[in-house]
């Protein structure tokens, strides 16, 4: 008798449970309205100081005559102090703005990932030195800590990115710590032990694999939190210096002219209003299709 059957590719589940995911995904509007929203914003972060409509603004010109003109065709969101298009401003702030908060992100991952990966694989006294550390930074407000670290490098985007990074990963830190202690404990990686594999093979091919879902869900929901940061460090002057435009430069200089020029804030703040309610809600809606007991 021939055995007609065949098997199935390796990539066949991994392919089926994608499928699944984006199914459910899509099934929720607000997670829908997300994802349009972070595209919209990282359209203009790519391309919004391309495609500024008065890029000689961006670049620092200045156009006296036109001073604080209310919204119009020819200025949709007015001018500001120095005659400078609102809108081309807040367009390229944009890059600013989304470029600094995913470094962040991304840096505090790392460092977090890296802290809570070794001290829960390890365990004994390194754990317990790395987590102490952790608690000791966590007791001191992120804010407070970033505005102390970027006042001591001096202001500039790096400097900015750097200091706000270094007061973010302790939460990394003991989320993947406590997800590597459950994870450690699985089958799969006492059979890894028991065939020989190394310490540093076990932790990188078989735990950090498996606690990545997590992790680029607090990614997701922390761009809005890190984007405000950002926003607050350049409100009280620390971070990006004039004339490089960013949301919280725009928003500090705008305040001056409250409420008698009010369009020159009201672009500004729906920019950062609208990043940060679509990353959370893309957040949301990526927690609920990796996490686990979300699954039906």
């Amino acid at each position: 008798m021939i055995d007609i059957t065949q098997d199935l590719p390796e990539d066949r589940p991994r392919f089926d449970s994608l499928r699944r995911a984006l199914f459910r995904f899509r099934q929720s509007r607000l997670s829908m309205l997300g994802a349009g929203m972070v595209a919209l914003v990282l359209f203009f972060t790519v391309f919004g100081a391309v495609l500024a409509p008065y890029p000689e603004h961006v670049a620092g010109g200045v156009n006296t005559a036109a001073r604080f003109v209310p919204p119009s065709l020819v200025h949709p969101f007015g001018t500001n102090e120095l005659g400078q298009d609102v809108l081309s401003l807040v367009m390229a702030g944009t890059t600013v703005s989304v470029l600094a908060g995913f470094g962040v992100v991304l840096i505090g991952a790392v460092i977090g990932t890296l802290v809570g990966a070794v001290a829960g694989f390890a365990g004994s006294w390194i754990d317990e030195a790395l987590m102490r550390f952790t608690d000791l930074t966590l007791t001191i407000p992120s804010l407070i800590l970033a505005m102390a670290i970027a006042a001591a490098l001096g202001p500039g985007f790096s400097n900015m990115v750097i200091a706000i990074a270094l007061s973010w990963w302790p939460g990394y830190a003991r989320l993947v710590r406590g997800e590597v202690l459950a994870v450690r404990e699985e089958v799969y990686v006492t059979a890894a032990r028991a065939i020989g594999a190394t310490p540093g093979r076990v932790l990188c091919r078989h735990i950090l694999p498996n606690v990545t879902s997590p992790i680029i869900v607090k990614m997701s929901l922390d761009m809005g939190f890190a984007i405000l940061t950002v926003a607050g460090l350049g409100f009280i002057g620390i971070g990006v210096r004039p004339p490089t435009p960013e949301w919280g430069t725009l928003l500090s200089v705008s305040r001056s002219y409250m409420p008698d020029f009010w369009w020159t804030a009201m672009a500004p703040g729906m920019a950062m209003f609208l990043a940060v309610f679509g990353f959370n809600l893309l957040g949301d809606g990526l927690r609920d299709i990796l996490d686990p007991k979300a699954r039906r």
